[in-house]
């Protein structure tokens, strides 16, 4: 049974304990993050943080933790978990409080950090790749908010499981906006094409690593809306996430994408995408 923190405690799972009246439970009133650790080395976490605090910030909530208590306590779970690779779960909340929708005047918010087991996605994943689906995007209009809120997202998700697939692609307004639980990029005349940033998509850590790399490799690459039918007649399409790195999407709504393989372009990210992992298992980012 793993340890987590909650509330000032390091505790096991099974004796954490939440009110049934804290807002998190009766409203989703919350916000989250995931932050993948190699060897015990947190990736990206000082920009995960980051993207905690604008989370926070859209939701009105004042960060009960500064960045070197944060780094503190997640350091500590890290150290007292027994995977050497995990995926390390923050919640924060705005805590009980009567039910009601507004704000209660006393807010204190719940914080809950849980370790996670974390595997890479495997050899016949990366050869093979993923079969996916799309839909119509009908979430609110704050997907950059790292919410609790996540019913949208799971019954999107669930579409894709329902049809036999690892991923739903969502479409708003005649473009690519993201996938349920990551962001998409499409290749397309051999050009690397990423939806650009906005209140409609997360801002993903793993999404800015792969413009980064894309950077400093010399791909083509550019940075703004992609038609749907763009999306259709793309070569390649990939998936990015924290837990689930770069993955290429090769079947899409029943569809052969390009060859129907991982194409060329992906595989020179996801060698990339891995030296660059390994460097930060190292200590060398």
């Amino acid at each position: 049974m793993p340890t987590v923190y909650l509330n000032g405690q390091f505790l096991p799972l099974e004796e954490a304990r939440v009110p049934v009246m804290d807002r998190g439970f009766l409203f989703g009133d919350g916000v989250y993050e995931v932050i993948p650790v190699y060897s015990r080395r947190p990736f990206r976490q000082r920009e995960h943080l980051d993207r905690l605090q604008a989370s926070l910030d859209g939701i009105r909530l004042e960060n009960p933790h500064s960045v070197q208590e944060w780094e503190g306590l997640i350091g500590r779970i890290v150290e007292l978990a027994e995977s050497e690779d995990q995926g390390v779960y923050l919640q924060v909340t705005r805590g009980p409080g009567p039910r009601d929708h507004a704000f209660p005047k006393t807010i204190l918010p719940t914080v809950f950090i849980l370790p996670m087991p974390l595997s890479p996605p495997s050899p016949e994943l990366v050869a093979h790749g993923i079969a996916a689906v799309t839909a119509r995007d009908n979430r609110w209009l704050r997907c950059d908010i790292k919410s609790t809120s996540l019913l949208p997202n799971v019954l999107l998700r669930q579409y894709s499981v329902d049809a036999g697939c690892a991923e739903t692609l969502l479409l708003r307004d005649g473009c690519l906006a993201e996938g349920a639980a990551s962001n998409i990029f499409v290749v397309l005349d051999g050009c690397l094409l990423a939806p650009p940033k906005s209140n409609l998509m997360l801002p993903g850590i793993t999404y800015d690593v792969v413009l980064e790399l894309a950077q400093q490799g010399g791909f083509p690459h550019c940075v703004r809306p992609i038609p749907e039918a763009e999306l259709r007649a793309a070569s390649e399409v990939w998936l990015t996430s924290s837990t689930k790195e770069v993955l290429a999407v090769t079947t899409l709504d029943g569809q052969h994408v390009g060859c129907g393989r991982p194409g060329p372009l992906f595989r020179r990210m996801h060698a990339a995408y891995q030296d660059y992992k390994h460097k930060v298992m190292r200590g060398n980012d």
